[in-house]
């Protein structure tokens, strides 16, 4: 059976807290690891009023502690804001704790913020046009929507202050490759720099496993790739680049002492309740969150169904999320769970990324429940059988 795993942000629903958000991400790992869920991923993000993982390695060191068998891993470690070193110990000092569960997710977002920055400033100087359109596609069953102009997120004044209170000042960030090898490296001691040996301690021999995760065909997938390690593509936040991901990590996997073949997870927004016209009721707020990203005001407190329901949307807004709204996974555990088996037969996916985010979280956690009891009894000829990584 394919397994699932969570995603998880440590949401801030509208009149909750910071620290209720915390004690919310105890409980559902505590919940989802007795529902047989595989991996536990905590995802990094800043300065946003409606998220609590701004920290993610001190939460899963919680997290770990919390739990018993479940994996536990970022989500990814945005390695532009951090050194190797700083990733190495960090992690090293978890698995010291928690030794042989603990998953090390490598993510470029530092790196793709600077680049991004310097590609508006530069369409800006040339008066380059906007790329045309791309019409949606539906691949043998699965929507591929057209892509969301990151673009638009760099011109946004708050991204400018992401970029001075993420890094210090005058700093740069290496290559995203460079951090990689650093970080193996590092871990398998054999780390020279300007011809002296560098050792991390807690660190060094950690039992780590490291993935790397990506949004599109680009470096992310090809270092995966290359390096042999395991790849995660981000169908719930770039939808309309999954399949270049997966087919250009594919395309670049070389075998190594890691994997024998490559080892694809797939992510997707999910929202599962007794019935179709409960779950969509209880999604009615994910438009409105996800709006508040792409306009550059940083993810607000998660809205209740009834103050997403009375906002009045324009077409520019619509626009906005459009992609991300037509495909999320809503409905009753029989509908999600055809459409996540449509996802992870046209991606390949040898194992699937829940990513669930709801007001209440009561509602929260039995969307996962009842999608790990529904995914027990779906067809077994219509899964992929692998042994657990």
């Amino acid at each position: 059976m394919t397994p699932l795993s969570v995603l998880d942000l440590a949401p801030i629903p509208a009149g909750g807290t910071a620290r209720g958000a915390v004690h919310n991400t105890l409980d559902l790992a505590r919940r989802t690891e007795a529902a047989g869920y595989h991996r536990y991923w905590l995802a990094e993000h800043h300065l946003a009023p409606g998220v609590a993982s701004s920290a993610p390695q001190i939460l899963i060191a919680a997290v770990a502690a919390a739990t018993s068998r479940i994996r536990v891993g970022s989500g990814a470690v945005q390695t532009g804001h951090w050194t190797p070193l700083s990733i190495v110990e960090q992690f090293g000092t978890i698995d010291a704790l928690y030794p042989g569960r603990i998953d090390v997710g490598l993510g470029r977002s530092g790196q793709r913020r600077a680049e991004a920055a310097a590609q508006v400033k530069e369409a800006a100087r040339a008066g380059a046009p906007s790329p045309p359109p791309r019409d949606p596609a539906v691949v043998d069953g699965l929507l591929i929507p057209p892509p969301f102009d990151f673009a638009q997120l760099a011109r946004s004044p708050a991204f400018a202050v992401h970029a001075a209170l993420l890094q210090q000042p005058g700093a740069e960030s290496p290559g995203f490759a460079d951090v990689v090898d650093q970080i193996v490296a590092l871990l398998e001691g054999t780390l020279r720099h300007e011809g002296r040996e560098a050792h991390a301690n807690p660190g060094e021999g950690a039992e780590l496993a490291l993935w790397i995760l990506g949004s599109s065909g680009g470096e992310s997938a090809r270092v995966a790739g290359e390096r042999g390690l395991p790849f995660a593509a981000n169908y719930h936040v770039s939808p309309s680049n999954v399949l270049d991901a997966v087919n250009a990590y594919r395309e670049a996997f070389v075998a190594s002492k890691t994997l024998d073949e490559p080892y694809v997870v797939v992510s997707a927004d999910v929202v599962v309740a007794p019935t179709d016209e409960e779950a969509r009721h209880l999604a009615t707020p994910y438009g409105l969150w996800v709006r508040s990203i792409r306009s550059g005001l940083g993810a607000i407190p998660f809205p209740t169904p009834a103050q997403a329901a009375a906002h009045e949307w324009s077409p520019e807004d619509l626009d906005l999320v459009a992609d991300r709204i037509e495909t999320q996974f809503v409905g009753a555990p029989a509908t999600v769970a055809a459409k996540l088996e449509t996802l992870r037969r046209v991606t390949g996916a040898d194992e699937l990324l829940v990513t669930t985010i709801t007001h209440d979280h009561a509602h929260r956690v039995r969307s996962y429940e009842l999608l790990a009891e529904e995914w027990t009894r779906y067809p077994a000829a219509a899964q992929t059988a692998l042994s657990t990584s």
